[in-house]
């Protein structure tokens, strides 16, 4: 996890929202969302599909228009005639980019860079990226992290004060991901603002300083990751099943137990002291001759403070 980060308290949040509103019709896929996102901080909107997050991130990129709301991009409105401007200082990778199949890599991001006045050469881009050896290769026969990562080298073209990624690495396998992680963290470094969207929650304790948790276009919680895994009261998190019933009742007051709930089939008890509780808990399953189908142990998530929010995990549709 990153260090905390400082901010100075005068400094003007590099993304700012205020009531910010989006309806279909009838529905509001984001409904009275207030965020700010200060300079120099790696931000993670955090939820389920359809929770309001790509939405969310469209408007703010500008490319779809609130219903209400206020929403400044480096202290600039959309469409207030400095819609240029602002673009020439923005980075957008959207959960999948079209690129075209025959251009090879060099092309792909020199066509990229043609599309703003400043940024590094094509060249520094893509040994940023670390594609120098896939230069002349088409995008068609690239591997699905390298077209991420080139994905990736198009939104850095501009050398961009903000850089948006929407679930970034999705279907990517481990290395690529951690690849991936490396040029956030190293955008970071550099000084720039990151809005990131993801499903993965050792993604968000990796990279963000602070995490917002959406659901039905709301912020839910807010705070550094470490944080919301401590409103949970305990750092632990016991999950088991059993052959049988069991009532919930049967387990939530045992020692140490801080918030007991079942879900499909299994029970999830949020522990402080996991050496107190699992043997209080064979003791009572031993007690009720109600056998041991599985059990395993692991330190709280953001996922864990999720489903005790909602109910639900944060891969539910």
């Amino acid at each position: 996890m990153p260090a905390a980060l400082t901010i100075p308290t005068a400094a003007r949040p590099a993304l700012y929202v205020r009531g910010l509103v989006k309806r279909y019709g009838q529905l509001a896929a984001v409904d009275g969302l207030d965020l700010e996102v200060m300079p120099g901080e790696c931000f993670g909107l955090l939820g389920p599909n359809g929770a309001g997050k790509t939405t969310t991130i469209e408007i703010l990129e500008g490319l779809m228009p609130a219903s209400a709301g206020e929403v400044e991009v480096l202290g600039i409105r959309w469409r207030e005639g400095r819609d240029l401007e602002l673009r020439e200082r923005l980075g957008i990778q959207l959960q999948e980019t079209k690129l075209s199949d025959k251009f090879s890599v060099q092309e792909t991001v020199e066509l990229f860079r043609s599309f703003y006045a400043r940024g590094p050469l094509p060249d520094e881009v893509i040994r940023r990226v670390a594609l120098e050896e896939k230069r002349k290769t088409w995008v068609v026969k690239l591997s699905g992290g390298q077209r991420q990562r080139l994905s990736l080298a198009c939104a850095l073209v501009n050398a961009p004060d903000v850089l948006f990624l929407d679930e970034p690495t999705t279907g990517l396998d481990p290395q690529s991901r951690r690849q991936v992680w490396e040029l956030v963290d190293d955008f970071r470094r550099q000084g720039g603002t990151t809005l990131l969207t993801t499903h993965y929650m050792d993604e968000a304790e990796r990279l963000c300083d602070r995490v917002a948790i959406m659901d039905h276009g709301k912020i839910i919680a807010l705070g550094t990751p470490a944080e919301l895994i401590a409103t949970l009261g305990a750092e632990h998190v016991v999950e088991f099943a059993v052959e049988g019933e069991l009532e919930l009742a049967a387990v939530e007051r045992l020692p140490g137990v801080s918030q007991a709930r079942s879900e499909a089939g299994r029970i999830s008890l949020i522990v402080r002291e996991p050496h107190v509780s699992i043997p209080a808990l064979l003791d009572e399953l031993s007690r009720r001759r109600t056998p041991l189908a599985r059990l395993t142990t692991h330190h709280a998530t953001l996922e864990d403070v999720f489903v005790s929010l909602t109910g639900r995990t944060l891969r539910d549709e």
